[in-house]
């Protein structure tokens, strides 16, 4: 029997110290979420917690590694170098797969100084033209990985003070259609990657995907398998429609959190997908950070899926 195991960790909110709002960041939407940071956030997302995260991801030794978004809080330029060093922390460029969420696109950053430095974790197996700018010119990409095809989305843009929604676009749903379809036909557990959540009700529409409804009618004609996103900073299991049935859509607490007051403490998924005779069996091992114990074993399932109807 065939297995592929990876690991899937969200939102973990490096630390924004040293770095401090100076300048037209302090006119900007960064004020608010740097205030924010310094008040309450900053005593959350715990950097001890994270490394602890990641030390177990590693003990694990999973064949991948995909996380959803939120590297960064404000997206100032020392979030994005410091971001660059935790990803190689993580694992090599082709071992980690990571899609943007909207706190690593709250204000627009010149793309050599903000996500071009984490371009090569969130490149596909055809590599996008050196001139590309822009991130939708990465986006969708695709990673095969064994049995495996992880497809990343960029949803994260600057929106305006008090929202956190996010927004894929005509282009990346478009062609994300296609892509479905040839990785269904090469018989792929297609894994769609993306920072915020796709079925309804998982978030506030203030913090929701604008164009969520679009993105599950390509879903629910082309297919996926299984669907991993952020932005929700709990653990959830919710479902969308697919052509051959439910597709799940996964998700965990932030990577760096303490569980202080209400929030809840760091979780990571250990997903490990098996081919079986008439569909895929999932079993998804949840780990999460405990005050006295570290990171230990805080639930599971397993989910079987079929093959898409060709």
């Amino acid at each position: 029997m065939q297995r592929f195991r990876f690991a899937h960790l969200s939102d973990p909110h490096l630390p924004l110290e040293p770095d401090r709002l100076r300048g037209r960041g302090l006119l900007s939407k960064q004020l608010l979420s740097y205030l924010s940071w310094r008040r309450k956030r900053r005593h959350h997302h715990r950097p001890d917690v994270l490394a602890a995260l990641v030390a177990d991801i590693h003990a694990h030794a999973p064949d991948h590694v995909a996380v959803t978004g939120d590297i960064a809080n404000i997206s100032l330029p020392g979030e994005f170098t410091r971001g660059r060093e935790w990803l190689e922390s993580v694992g090599l460029p082709g071992q980690v797969s990571y899609i943007p969420g909207n706190h690593d696109a709250m204000v627009t950053v010149p793309f050599g100084q903000g996500l071009g430095l984490w371009r090569d974790y969130m490149e596909g197996d055809v590599v996008a033209a050196p001139g590309s700018s822009l991130p939708d010119g990465l986006f969708p990409y695709v990673r095969r990985r064994g049995p495996v095809a992880f497809i990343g989305l960029n949803s994260g843009l600057p929106t305006l003070p008090l929202l956190a929604t996010g927004r894929l676009g005509t282009a990346q749903v478009e062609a994300l259609g296609d892509i479905l379809s040839d990785l269904g036909r090469q018989g792929l557990f297609r894994v769609v990657m993306v920072h915020h959540p796709v079925a309804d009700g998982v978030v506030k529409p203030r913090k929701g995907l604008t164009d969520r409804a679009r993105l599950r009618a390509v879903l629910a004609r082309h297919g996926a398998e299984m669907l991993l996103h952020g932005h929700a900073h709990r653990a959830s299991l919710s479902t969308i429609a697919g052509p051959s049935g439910i597709i799940p859509c996964l998700t965990v607490p932030s990577a760096s959190c303490g569980g202080l007051g209400k929030d809840e403490a760091a979780k990571w998924n250990l997903v490990t997908v098996m081919r079986e005779a008439d569909g895929w069996r999932v079993q998804v091992d949840i780990r999460g950070y405990d005050r006295r114990e570290g990171i230990i074993p805080t639930g599971g399932y397993t989910l079987l899926v079929p093959f898409p109807t060709v």
